[in-house]
């Protein structure tokens, strides 16, 4: 190639290049300025997404949270739920659990009216909750009139939604001392009580087609020999109860062609609680209470209160897939 046609092809490049408009690289500054003239030219603005602007989406006011809580799972608002031994302790720290998420409880016992802890619970549900607790006398050993009394709760509310099998009792006796008068009372109470309190309850769940809930109160007791405590009949019948949950669980939770079942049977094992019942063992031990702090990982007993998260879990939609299971809560006594 001469150089006459070099000095051509070079001007020839030089003018292609004048008539192609140079491209810059796109910094952040124009970048935004794009932006801006792109959306400047809309005719018509985008309605904001509040998932774009999450601190500006509405805000529910507090009537609208009612009963709702920000899990939705746990809400129990217009469901009907019946706890035996609810008139104290455990029982009603549970009941009241119900009543916070929006249920309508009806805590039974026997005594024909409840003490100073019912009047306590009663002054502390507050109306905002959504929910109500009402009392029942109701001796779980008289079988015939429970059967009729939970039927009663479910006809008057058309449905009922799940029970608390919580009312025991215990006897600190020495083996070589249990006369057979001990072991039935005891075993008719914390054994057939709770088998017939399940299923009353069952049986409406069935009618209602509700596809209740049905929580057990057993006891760590039910699963190791707890140290201290000479109640065998008691410790044998809590380990019956949580044997008792998943045979129910078997039986109930599948649903029928009618619609009809769907129950879900769990238990909760409790550790060492501050109960009347407990209290009273430490007056009849003496240093019992010591034993058991030192027994315990976290080297305390419960509070009732401690509790609530547990029942409200069961009895709710948040625990949905789980059946014939028992919920150990013990601060760690039985992970030794």
């Amino acid at each position: 190639m001469n150089a006459a046609t070099r000095a051509l092809r070079l001007a020839t490049r030089q003018r292609v290049c004048a008539l192609v408009p140079q491209i810059q690289p796109l910094t952040r500054l124009s970048a935004a300025r794009a932006l801006h003239t792109s959306q400047s030219r809309q005719t018509k603005p985008r309605n904001p997404d509040p998932r774009d602007h999450p601190n500006t989406a509405h805000k529910p006011s507090i009537d609208e949270n009612i009963g709702r809580k920000r899990f939705g799972d746990f809400n129990v608002a217009g469901k009907v739920f019946v706890v035996t031994g609810g008139a104290q302790g455990l029982g009603l720290t549970m009941a009241e659990a119900l009543v916070e998420a929006g249920g309508k409880v009806y805590a039974l016992d026997r005594a024909p009216e409840p003490d100073a802890q019912w009047s306590e619970a009663i002054s502390r549900v507050l109306p905002e909750y959504g929910g109500s607790l009402h009392y029942r006398q109701q001796d779980v050993s008289d079988t015939a009139h429970l059967d009729e009394l939970i039927a009663s709760i479910a006809s008057e509310n058309g449905r009922l939604d799940g029970v608390v099998a919580a009312a025991g009792v215990q006897q600190v006796t020495p083996a070589l001392d249990y006369g057979p008068d001990d072991v039935a009372r005891m075993l008719e109470i914390n054994y057939t009580g709770v088998f017939m309190t399940a299923q009353a309850a069952a049986r409406q769940m069935f009618k209602y087609k509700t596809r209740g809930s049905i929580c057990l109160i057993a006891s760590m007791s039910g699963l190791v020999a707890n140290k201290g405590l000479l109640s065998p009949v008691y410790n044998s019948s809590k380990a019956a109860v949580i044997q008792l949950a998943r045979n129910l669980a078997m039986e109930w939770s599948p649903v029928w062609d009618d619609g009809s079942g769907g129950i879900r049977v769990n238990c909760i094992s409790p550790g060492h609680i501050l109960t009347p019942m407990v209290l009273k063992n430490f007056e009849e031990v003496p240093g019992l209470r010591e034993t058991w702090e030192a027994e315990n990982m976290m080297g305390r007993l419960a509070e009732t209160t401690e509790f609530k998260g547990a029942v409200l879990f069961l009895l709710s939609g948040a625990s949905s897939f789980m059946t014939g299971n028992n919920l150990v809560i013990d601060g760690g006594h039985t992970a030794w």
